[in-house]
This record gives C-alpha cells, sequence and structure tokens, in this order.
C-alpha cells in the first residue's frame, strides 16, 4: 500500500501526518485517526494501515507536533509515564479543532480523497472525536471513539454540548471495567444523543478493560477488538460512500 509523510498547514505551524492509501485508483473515502495519549508509534500507523487495506485513506496526525517530535518509551517507568500525561493534558479540544480544520483543507484539495470524511480517535481522543464531529458536520458524516475520555466535562467546551450538532452517524465503544471514564459518562451520553435524535450505536463490551482495541497492550481483546472494527467498517460503509 502506498504511504507517506506530509505536513498539513494548521494555525499553529506544520502537523506532521502519516498517509496510508489503498492500492488502486481513488478517490477514496478519508478517515482522520486521532491518537491516544501515548502518540504516534508503530501501532497507530498500522491501525492506519489497517483502514487502507479496507479501501479507506487513512490520516494519522502527530497532535503533539506544537512540541516537536514527542516520542515516549514506556519501559522507562514513571518518570516517563508523568512525561506522557503531562504531554496530554496540554492538548485542548480548541487546538484540535484547529488542527482538524486544517487535515479537512487538505483532504478537500486532495485528489485521492472523497468528500465525506470519517474519523476514529482511542482514550483522551474520544473527546476530540466528538468535537470535531459536533464542529464540522458537513464534512464529517461517520465518527467513533474508542474508550473515549473527557467527552461529558463540567467545563464550557465539553464535548457532549456539541451532540445536537452532530449530523452524520456515531459510534461508541466503552469498556466494562475503565477507570478513566466516569460512571456519568455514558448515561449522559445516551440521554443527549436520544434527545437530540442522533443516529448511533453504543456498546460497552463485556470483559474488558481500558485499552482493549490495542494488540500491543496487556488489555487487549481480540474478540471485543475485532467487533469493534467490523461495527465502525460497517458505519463507514453507510456514511462515507
Amino acid at each position: 500500500m502506498p504511504e507517506y509523510n506530509i505536513d498539513v498547514n494548521t494555525a499553529a505551524g506544520e502537523m506532521d501526518c502519516f498517509v496510508a492509501l489503498p492500492q488502486g485508483k481513488g478517490p477514496f473515502p478519508p478517515v482522520i485517526v486521532y491518537m491516544d495519549v501515548p502518540g504516534i508509534r508503530e501501532e497507530l500507523k498500522d491501525m492506519t494501515r489497517h483502514l487502507a487495506a479496507n479501501g479507506y485513506l487513512g490520516v494519522l496526525p502527530d497532535l503533539y507536533y506544537r512540541e516537536g517530535r514527542v516520542r515516549f518509551d514506556l519501559s522507562k517507568g514513571n518518570e516517563e509515564l508523568n512525561k506522557m500525561f503531562a504531554a496530554g493534558s496540554k492538548l485542548t479540544n480548541a487546538m484540535i479543532t484547529e488542527d482538524t480544520r486544517g487535515i479537512l483543507t487538505y483532504l478537500a484539495e486532495l485528489n485521492d480523497a472523497d468528500q465525506s470524511v470519517g474519523i476514529i480517535g482511542f482514550c483522551m481522543s474520544g473527546q476530540f472525536v466528538l468535537t470535531a464531529a459536533g464542529t464540522f458536520p458537513e464534512q464529517i458524516k461517520g465518527a467513533a471513539s474508542l474508550y473515549g475520555t473527557r467527552m461529558v466535562t463540567d467545563k464550557d467546551d465539553s464535548p457532549h454540548k456539541l451532540i445536537s450538532s452532530l449530523s452524520g452517524e456515531l459510534y461508541l465503544g466503552f469498556a466494562e471495567h475503565d477507570p478513566y471514564v466516569e460512571d456519568f459518562v455514558i448515561p449522559t451520553l445516551k440521554d443527549d444523543l436520544d434527545a437530540a435524535g442522533v443516529l448511533y450505536q453504543l456498546e460497552i463490551f463485556a470483559d474488558t478493560e481500558h485499552g482493549f482495541c490495542f494488540p500491543q497492550r496487556p488489555a487487549y481483546a481480540p474478540a471485543a477488538a475485532d467487533k469493534v472494527w467490523r461495527d465502525v467498517f460497517a458505519m463507514y460503509q453507510r456514511t462515507l460512500s
């Protein structure tokens, strides 16, 4: 499969993005992959390649680009973990909104890309998925979040406040056991999505933990991860074709 890195213009500068394309002649439906807090690594690139292998143009932005080329070696222990969480805490919904705007502009000018866009995010990027889908409803038609965090907060920019702006379809997958997702999050999302009449699928996977979609994590649950991908690809087929 063809793949390359490209610098995408944003309000904050040049954002490095990894792009993977399907074989053959486009245009292809594009899908933006929002990283989890450990950031860019081969595991996320493989997920982007998995999208390409299934017919989608995958774009993986390095959301830490404002700090330079940030990479973490989690084998170093708590000090590296603290650096990782500190980096993630600096990212805001406003920042990622501008980054998404830059990617959407890039895709709109790319001959290989169709105009309806899908997105998928993991962990800390649950907030970014919901924010992006609610901010750019004309472009983003299929949005998926896996064990997303900070989707419902008491802040003015809480992503759940944008639910009424969604115009596409939403997929939400959660782990049964997840200390990073507060008890009030899922009921609040359900209530607001139902009230807004949004087309969505929300599933809580039994006997799973946070991170169950990542093959290199101890929490990896192959059966649950496979079902996530089947359901997400089915959503993209409905919304991005």
